[in-house]
């Protein structure tokens, strides 16, 4: 007897099921393919404990009669596809004839269904095999409910995530149908509560608006573009609405939500300058072409696609997303001020050096630069409470204000105790200052040569020390209220991930209640939070976990401190006084680790007497 068997037609689903069933979501989206496909205009999906317990997805398109419905369940049973022709002339979202077969395979269905013309039929199916049928009296359109998927494969259950993950999928995967689809009224139910409902009138912004609110819809920008064989339109978010992942950016082709790298790639290359590095936009991409140009057969889940002619379409991508957003931002970059202010020579804070040759020092610079600088980096854990302070005089304020970046103003940093420094393996040279280049680097001096030091990576690394203790502590006592509340709106999704992290985030200071669903408010923060930037931080620690959809505690507590000290440190083309120059040295000798900034970059650089004498030739 030969070992070759014919599996059994059960057996055969099962495994097919494990290509096209992954989780819930995958159900869900089979059957609001096929009821996108049967022409609906009304789409709901209610969902029992994120699908694990019941799916079901109620339309009003054309529904089937008895015969449909009983072969629906067939495997390889279609109504797309009658030739080998057909394949490359594919409108519609299913087409292969299995997703049915292998959801009832690895679940209990109940179908209630009815074309218009007849009554209803109802079927009932276990494991793939129809245990009940029954007419009923059911409007057109159909009614599937998909219950205990996975009882007879419990294997497969060890490999789905909690109830908020798969959940998770299911609203992204609805907000993106619904994005496709904006003529279709779609509604997501779960355990009675509504996620999300489209008004289905098919104007795309409102979609954008129930899904990601009305702020962000507001700030989006329309673009479209055609090349001989492709047409791209859609909407893109302005530069200062950005997400930590790509995962904002839906791309649409014919209708088929797909992923496509490098349409993405050539949507990132579109903002190229705009955007902050690790930054994205949120982007709907709409591309219609011939059938014939795109091969959507080329994954189970249909959620790949190849492109014929794919450079063309990437130049258009490209070109038409960079010219919409271009035109937008035009005006605001002309009206930017970031012109360093030039101040006179006696303001340059150079002393002793009255005839003090700057293009000279300039010349100097560059060239040591070219050939070589050196810097012994030590890394130190124990944090120390430090602050930098600097205190210019004004004698019409008797106590001082917080630094401000801007070189025109008369400003300061109110001074925090420092603790005393404790040894270290790499001490931090007594430097004598000399003055200031360019309102950017200090320039100080000792017995070995002189050293150039970064001010604005100088105060990054003091603050860094500072703000990392104090996220650490998060005193409740030390909240300072505020007098509007901070407003944040987030789609269904990222609000269940919000919610789920809630607590990691109150470690790190930031107290969010929830204002309506997807929506959020912050009514105080620490009081040592950065004025003037609260709202960007408390953002960006948010998008840190929307980003990783998980809450590391002490990564979200290290990326607090490093942004925080970055907000407030004093940049480049701020010129500062003697004084402010030497505290601004003692507060960095007290640092844990004064030589490099959070960010890794050098804070101070070397040039040897020696190094000097010989560029000048004095050595040789």
């Amino acid at each position: 007897m030969g070992t070759i068997q014919i599996m059994d037609e059960v057996l055969s689903n099962k495994i097919a099921a494990g290509e096209v069933v992954e989780r819930p979501a995958s159900v869900v989206k089979e059957l609001v393919e096929n009821a996108i496909d049967a022409g609906s205009s009304i789409i709901e999906v209610f969902l029992e404990e994120a699908g694990l317990t019941s799916i079901q997805v109620v339309d009003n398109g054309n529904g089937m009669d008895e015969e449909d419905a009983l072969k629906s369940f067939s495997r390889h049973a279609t109504s797309k596809i009658e030739k080998e022709q057909d394949l490359f002339r594919i409108r519609t979202l299913g087409f292969r004839g299995e997703a049915l077969a292998s959801i009832a395979s690895v679940s209990k269905v109940t179908l209630k269904t009815s074309d218009g013309t007849n009554s209803g039929i109802e079927l009932y199916l276990e494991g793939g095999h129809v245990k009940e049928q029954k007419p009923t009296a059911f409007r057109k359109g159909t009614d599937m409910t998909v219950a205990q998927l996975f009882y007879n494969t419990p294997a497969r259950l060890k490999y789905l995530k909690t109830i908020q993950t798969e959940l998770g999928h299911t609203i992204d995967l609805i907000n993106r149908l619904a994005l496709g689809y904006p003529a279709i009224s779609f509604r997501l139910v779960h355990n009675g509560q509504t996620l999300l409902h489209t008004n289905g009138r098919g104007n795309v912004q409102q979609v954008l608006a129930a899904i990601y609110g009305a702020h962000n819809a507001k700030k989006m920008i329309a673009f479209e573009g055609q090349s001989n064989d492709y047409k791209v339109y859609g909407f893109a978010t302005l530069p200062e609405v950005t997400r930590a992942s790509k995962n904002y950016m839906s791309l649409f082709v014919n209708g088929r939500w797909v992923k496509h790298y490098l349409v993405q790639k050539a949507i990132v290359d579109a903002y190229h300058t705009y955007l902050p590095i690790g930054r994205y936009p949120i982007v709907v991409l709409y591309i219609e072409g011939d059938p014939q140009l795109t091969d959507v057969n080329v994954h189970p889940a249909k959620h790949q696609v190849r492109l014929s002619k794919e450079p063309e379409l990437l130049r258009l991508v490209e070109d038409t997303v960079r010219s919409a957003v271009r035109g937008e931002i035009h005006v605001p970059l002309v009206e930017r001020k970031e012109k360093p202010v030039k101040l006179p020579s006696e303001q340059m804070n150079i002393w002793k050096q009255p005839s003090f040759d700057t293009k000279k020092m300039d010349d100097l610079v560059q060239r040591l630069n070219e050939e070589k600088s050196v810097i012994r980096e030590t890394v130190y854990e124990k944090p120390i409470e430090t602050a930098a302070s600097f205190e210019r005089p004004q004698p019409a304020i008797e106590e001082p204000v917080e630094i401000d970046n801007s070189p025109e103003e008369e400003v300061a940093l109110p001074s925090v105790p420092v603790a005393p420094p404790e040894p270290k393996k790499e001490p931090f040279p007594q430097l004598e200052v000399v003055g200031q280049i360019h309102g950017t680097y200090i320039v100080a001096q000792m017995e070995d040569g002189f050293y150039l030091i970064d001010q604005h990576a100088a105060q990054e690394r003091i603050k860094y020390e500072y703000f990392r203790e104090k996220v650490g502590e998060v005193n409740p006592n030390e909240r300072q209220a505020l007098l509007l509340p901070l407003t944040f709106h987030y789609s269904a999704d990222e609000a269940l991930i919000l919610k789920e992290h809630a607590q990691a985030l109150e470690q790190v200071g930031v107290f969010l209640e929830e204002f309506g669903y997807g929506s959020f408010i912050v009514r105080e923060h620490p009081a040592w939070f950065p004025k003037g930037f609260e709202q960007e931080i408390i953002e960006e620690l948010i998008e840190q976990v929307l980003g990783t959809k998980k809450a590391d505690v002490k990564k979200l507590r290290e990326e607090a401190a490093i942004m925080m000290s970055c907000k407030k440190s004093i940049k480049a083309n701020y010129y500062l006084t003697k004084e402010q120059m030497v505290r601004l040295l003692d507060d960095l000798r007290a640092a844990d680790n004064p030589f490099t900034c959070p960010h890794g970059r050098p804070v101070l650089v070397h040039f040897s007497t020696y190094e000097v004498e010989k560029m000048f030739k004095r050595v040789m």
